[in-house]
């Protein structure tokens, strides 16, 4: 049986939650700490030092990621069972998302080591490099930079001050010319645990403090540019105006219309950015740039949903006589969790009486990108009606506690595995 202090847990994790969310506070609950800046270092540095407290080894690698690694003199050279998430949030943000992941993680190894357990693989724990992607437009950089999933071009995104990710990387304690060194080699991580809020209403719905995930729905990132002609408000005929906004407004509009004719199915539509040019009050917008979320987790109708969105925008344009392009920034396909790994985390939670419904991610997570090098699963914790990337975002001691001590039963029964191989399809644990 675990010797799990549960308070002792509860309370270190709390405190710890304090004290990152001073690094970057906006507000009482608000956080502001964005990718490879000066405050994002600072909550690495923090997690750092409580990585090797926990008693592991820690490195920065060349994508910026913050690696602990607790040694396995059984098998050093086994591929490692991998646990993590991020520090960085959205320039308005709450106090967990990510950070659980992480301050769970380095809990579950230090009570791993209190309890004098060996592990039979090497066991590391993850601060993953710019998961939100609000800075550079384009997230879970760290992650994919780990399975080799960088794409053209990703270097050299700017953010609004006209940095680079490739200076701001530098600048982090990163290494852009690098990057191929914080690779891991194809089947070099047995398995990838992450821990993580909810973000959304179901489990409130279901007065359940933890859930079992059973994939993350595949994003498709969009930006769109539509091109009118400027004119004095006053003066232009309605009949005569090429205006990108009105433009704009009728295909944000349209894409609600469009999924929420898909009532009852995991499809999400959003128009998160807008900006227009020139921006003045009494000229007719030129030029409108947004920004389309969607996902789901059936492809075939995401892939639906696209392709109506596009006669959309194109049906729009030539009312309006707009010229148009689309960008795509980010696609990836649904990713469904481990089955072997879900069983593990099932058998856990009955061990600790703990109901456990299941439910899909919609928001991604840097379990997205680790999926294509190894077997995921990931274990959901309540928030409070159901808020995230807003200070009002919370999840409960209690239940983050509950969370945790899942993690750490997890991760226990895989770390004591033989050798971490699987015997006729399942985990052999050596333990009785």
């Amino acid at each position: 049986m675990s010797a799990w202090d549960r308070t002792t847990s509860r309370e270190q994790v709390l405190t710890r939650i304090r004290k990152l969310a001073e690094i970057g506070k906006i507000s009482d609950t608000g956080v502001s700490r964005l990718a490879m800046t000066p405050l994002d270092r600072q909550a690495v540095e923090l997690a750092r030092q409580w990585m090797k407290e926990a008693g592991m080894s820690v490195r920065l690698d060349a994508a910026g990621n913050l690696i602990g690694r607790l040694e396995s003199p059984v098998a050093p050279d086994a591929p490692v069972l991998m646990l993590g998430s991020h520090l960085d949030t959205q320039p308005y943000a709450g106090r967990f998302d990510g950070i659980i992941g992480v301050l769970g993680a380095i809990e579950a190894v230090h009570a791993f080591v209190s309890e004098g357990l060996v592990p039979q693989r090497p066991i590391e724990v993850v601060a993953f490099s710019d998961e939100e992607g609000c800075r550079f437009n384009k997230g879970i950089f760290g992650s994919r930079a780990m399975v080799g999933r960088l794409e053209e071009g990703e270097l050299e995104r700017v953010d609004g001050d006209g940095i680079t990710r490739s200076e701001a990387l530098s600048i982090f304690g990163g290494d852009s010319a690098r990057l191929d060194e914080a690779k891991y080699a194809k089947g070099s991580i047995a398995a990838y645990l992450e821990l993580h809020i909810e973000q959304g209403p179901v489990l409130e719905s279901l007065d359940a403090a933890c859930g079992l995930v059973t994939g993350i729905s595949g994003p498709l990132w969009l930006t769109v540019e539509l091109h009118g002609f400027a004119g004095h408000a006053g003066s232009v005929p309605m009949s005569m105006r090429r205006d990108a906004l009105a433009g704009a407004a009728r295909i944000i509009a349209g894409l609600q219309d469009l999924v929420r004719a898909e009532a009852g199915t995991p499809a999400v539509g959003t128009a998160g950015t807008l900006q227009l040019f020139p921006g003045s009050r009494n000229i007719i917008p030129e030029r409108v740039q947004f920004t389309i979320d969607l996902r789901d987790m059936d492809m075939e109708r995401r892939n639906r949903l696209e392709a109506k969105l596009r006669e959309l925008i194109d049906e729009v344009a030539a009312d309006n006589g707009l010229t148009y392009s689309i960008r795509e920034d980010t696609n990836s396909p649904p990713r469904y969790c481990d089955p072997e790994l879900m069983d593990v985390i099932r058998l856990e939670a009955n061990g600790m009486g703990l109901q456990l419904p299941e439910l899909m991610s919609g928001p991604f997570h840097d379990a997205l990108a680790l999926s294509y090098a190894c077997p995921y699963a990931m274990i959901f914790v309540r928030s409070k009606d159901g808020i995230s990337h807003n200070p009002q975002e919370y999840s409960s001691a209690d239940d983050i506690a509950e969370g945790v001590e899942l993690l750490y039963r997890t991760m226990r029964s895989l770390a004591l595995s033989i050798q971490g191989e699987r015997s006729g399809g399942k985990w052999e644990s050596t333990t009785a």
